[in-house]
């Protein structure tokens, strides 16, 4: 039989054909298991690889938000700090102004000239050294406003969400400490003050001879004593230094409240005639003058020179119409040849209250007022408590 040759190619392609997918037959069949494993394990690998990258990713981002949860913790808490140090330093100012106020220290009120002692001293004009004004009023108060509050509530808004904190913080911190700086220099200046009065007006009661000092108006109560406590900061310690001189500064104050140191004219001083002896004008004879004589204008108000009771109010011989004030401790003063009476006897009057007019009663060879200071009975001269209430004035 014969093939051809088209015939016989065709064969022998189909038979290589038939070989060639019989091999790779029998070689899927033979590495089909180990094939499927390594797929699955490829799969595997790239599984726990992408789990692992994301457990890393989880990792930092919990990294991230505790270290912003810290700062903000740590934020919040230094912020409470300042709040609190701020509410601290408020309390100290409120303390502080209470100290400063003249209005509690004791200090005697002026009255308007020409006024009644009720009336507002509103129009009053600006006084000579010795008036019947206050001796002593307190220093102002200082500056202690909080620059920090408007950036403390700004910073508990927007602080803890964006960057800056610790600026805000560092400016919170500056504006405390010159605050504490500030009230610190206040109390200083507070303390200094009021031991510097004590000291004055000390040595001025020593000097008139009045050591003893003036009797204090009606109180009582139990006794309480105060002490301080052991955990007390330096402030509080400075403060109760400051309240202990302050209250002896308002005794002191009340004390000389009641000592005739004032003049009881308006305007320069103008005198007559001063104590001691003197020719008389009358006989022109050497004689004792147991006061000073105010030169003045038929009319013009004669003042207390002191607070007191009146213990006599009407004509009195050479005195002509004569006014006479109680003072307590054995102090009293007279105002003679008065033209017009405006107190009466067993009335209580205050600093720089009118209780006449000047006139030329009585032994008189014109207007002027005739002004003593009488110590336990005895007239001393009055220039010597004049001149400590000008010493006193100069301290204003």
């Amino acid at each position: 039989m014969r093939i051809g040759p088209v015939a016989f190619w065709t064969c022998v392609g189909t038979v290589v054909i038939m070989a060639g997918w019989s091999a790779v037959t029998a070689t899927y069949f033979a590495f089909h298991d180990d094939v499927l494993a390594r797929l699955i394990a490829r799969q595997a690998e790239m599984q726990f690889a992408y789990e692992d990258r994301i457990s890393d990713m989880r990792a930092e981002v919990d990294r991230v938000t505790s270290r912003q949860l810290l700062d903000q913790d740590q934020f919040e808490r230094r912020l409470d700090q300042l709040f609190k140090r701020q509410a601290a330093l408020e309390s100290r100012a409120s303390s502080l102004s209470v100290l400063a106020d003249p209005s509690t220290t004791g200090a005697i009120k002026p009255s308007a000239r020409g006024a009644s002692p009720g009336e507002t001293p509103a129009a009053m004009p600006k006084p000579s050294p010795i008036s019947d004004r206050a001796i002593f009023t307190a220093p102002p108060d200082r500056d202690a406003r909080f620059e920090s509050r408007g950036a403390a509530s700004a910073s508990r808004r927007t602080g803890a969400t964006g960057g800056g904190m610790e600026g805000v913080l560092a400016h919170l911190q500056d504006s405390l400490d010159r605050v504490e700086a500030r009230q610190t220099s206040s109390l200083n200046t507070l303390e200094e003050s009021y031991d510097s009065r004590v000291k004055r007006m000390r040595g001025v009661l020593a000097e008139l001879g009045l050591g003893r000092g003036a009797s204090d108006p009606p109180s009582g109560g139990p006794f309480v004593p105060y002490r301080l406590a052991s955990s007390a900061t330096p402030f509080e310690r400075q403060l109760y230094r400051v309240n202990v001189a302050r209250a002896q500064a308002d005794k002191l104050t009340r004390t000389m409240s009641a000592v005739p140191i004032r003049k009881p004219v308006a305007g320069e001083i103008d005198t007559t005639s001063s104590f001691g002896v003197r020719i008389d004008p009358f006989l022109g004879r050497p004689a004792m003058h147991t006061g000073i004589d105010f030169h003045g204008t038929p009319g013009d108000p004669i003042r207390a020179t002191a607070s007191g009771t009146v213990t006599l109010a009407g004509w009195n011989g050479g005195y002509g119409r004569l006014v006479e004030v109680d003072h307590g401790n054995g102090l009293a003063t007279r105002y003679g040849h008065l033209s017009e009476i405006d107190v009466t006897a067993g009335q209580t009057i205050k600093i720089g209250q009118i209780v006449g007019r000047l006139g030329s009663t009585g032994r008189s060879t014109g207007p002027h007022l005739h002004y003593e200071t009488r110590v336990d009975g005895e007239a001393v001269d009055p220039q010597k408590f004049l001149r400590a209430g000008i010493r006193l004035g100069s301290f204003q």
